[in-house]
């Protein structure tokens, strides 16, 4: 049981939401953590917090991937990070039940209590039961998936160099299938198509042209974010790039990696890349907080969860009113999460003070979205911008809004380099296996 003296704050989730929170926290509570009056405890699966807008750049080879994610234990000195799943989270009995890292070496589950709870798990991709999606489908919301996919991208080139006689096999290497033409989707198949495009330079046998892009939505635009003008502009750009977009599709079948769309078009894709949306994090539907009918945690717009003391939450996970826009929920998107990190951590230092909280108001200031070197489109505060000025405010703006100096000089230092020399054309798909070289040594036989 937490100690009389010292006040438990639980923050599940070390994404946006839960380390800017923990980082306020720190801050503002310096004195409160000194004295041990107060203890501030973060859960999550890594020791690190992802820049998800820079992981199309990570995965175009722009952007070493450990550059793109912030440690936890160095931003967050102050606070205890504890990496686990979080399984259960149980407010009844103030406790969340989580099955920390080793558990697969018999590290058993055990229970944090807490006095006050941030839960900001943030979402999940948002899959349908299309056959062949879960066998031959990758995502694009993790480092780990970012790079997974360069890796896959170029192997794909190197598949189709080593068949040139076996036209079936390089038509199928060479094909390139994106779902969801929201930011993720559309700044990953525009980064990944200039990297191919590039590293067929070192590729004789294969004619760029051979290469076949698409990118697949079920509705009439793309990019809603930055307006129905501008996704226009960024459908057309693609388009003169030689990148297929079929909009009002919907993607039926993917079996055996066969690609079967609603227009009735059928092909083989050696990648499929699937953005098309998110959902909250399971555990939130598990457990004992009150919900909305999509799954989210109903909050005030204090960020208080309606109903219970000491319980917040924010980000993906949360139906945020939206007081810039009534009857609204704030988007799930980084603009709101980390600025609702702020107000939330600000919010449990007036309460843990006995001062009055102050809900969340932030207008939508537009948005800016990367489409390869050079290439870019944004619209903030109505100034539409394209190409080199948009790709330029949106390396800016990112950039100052990634945590730590050290990640930033890092970044900087990347994209200097990137300007003298050649990105890296090399695919390290060997990293997850391992094992596989020492286990061949061993005897041991594996399929090929």
């Amino acid at each position: 049981m937490p100690s009389q003296r010292t006040k438990q704050i639980v923050i599940v989730g070390g994404g946006y939401v839960g380390m800017y929170t923990a980082l306020r926290l720190q801050k503002r509570l310096r004195g409160e953590l000194r004295r041990g009056e107060v203890a501030v405890t973060v859960i999550d699966p890594q020791s690190y917090m992802t820049y998800q807008p820079f992981l199309p750049e990570a995965a175009a080879g722009n952007l070493e991937p450990r550059h793109v994610v912030a440690p936890l234990r160095k931003v967050l000195n102050r606070c205890r990070i504890v990496n686990g799943f979080v399984t259960r989270i149980d407010n009844a009995s103030k406790r969340v039940t989580i099955r920390p890292a080793g558990s697969n070496h018999g590290v058993p589950e055990r229970d944090v209590e807490y006095d006050m709870l941030v839960v900001c798990l943030g979402s999940i991709s948002r899959t349908l039961p299309i056959p062949g999606l879960a066998e031959c489908g990758i995502g694009f919301k993790t480092v780990e998936e970012a790079i997974f996919l360069r890796n896959h991208v170029i192997h794909q080139l190197d598949i189709a160099a080593s068949n040139p006689n076996d036209e079936a096999v390089r038509k199928r290497a060479l094909t390139f299938v994106f779902v969801g033409a929201g930011f993720a989707g559309i700044e990953a198949i525009a980064e990944l198509e200039d990297m191919a495009r590039d590293a067929c330079k070192w590729y004789p046998t294969i004619d760029e042209e051979e290469m076949r892009w698409m990118m697949v939505e079920a509705t009439d635009r793309i990019l809603p974010e930055v307006g129905p003008e501008m996704g226009r502009w960024t459908a057309e750009a693609l388009r003169r790039r030689g990148i297929e977009v079929k909009m009002n599709t919907l993607l039926k079948s993917a079996e055996k990696r066969h690609i079967v769309l609603s227009d009735g078009e059928e092909f083989d894709a050696g990648t499929l890349v699937w953005t098309a949306g998110v959902k909250p994090h399971p555990v939130v539907k598990e457990s004992d907080l009150p919900l909305d009918d999509k799954s989210r945690i109903k909050c005030t717009a204090d960020l208080t969860v309606e109903g219970l003391d000491g319980v917040y939450a924010a980000g993906d996970n949360a139906a945020v009113p939206d007081l810039t826009d009534t009857g609204d929920f704030t988007a799930p998107n980084a603009q709101h999460a980390v600025r609702q990190a702020k107000r939330l951590a600000d919010n449990i230092v007036a309460d843990l003070r006995g001062k009055p909280r102050k809900p969340y108001v932030h207008a939508y200031v537009g948005s800016v979205a990367g489409l390869g070197l050079h290439k870019g489109v944004a619209n903030v505060y109505g100034l539409k911008l394209r190409g080199l000025p948009a790709w330029f405010m949106h390396r800016t703006y990112h950039l100052s809004r990634m945590p730590t100096v050290n990640r930033k000089f890092r970044i900087t230092m990347d994209w200097t380099l990137s300007a003298f020399f050649r990105r890296e054309i090399v695919s390290l798909g060997e990293l997850e296996s391992p094992r596989q070289e020492f286990e061949l040594a061993a005897g041991r036989q594996h399929d090929i």
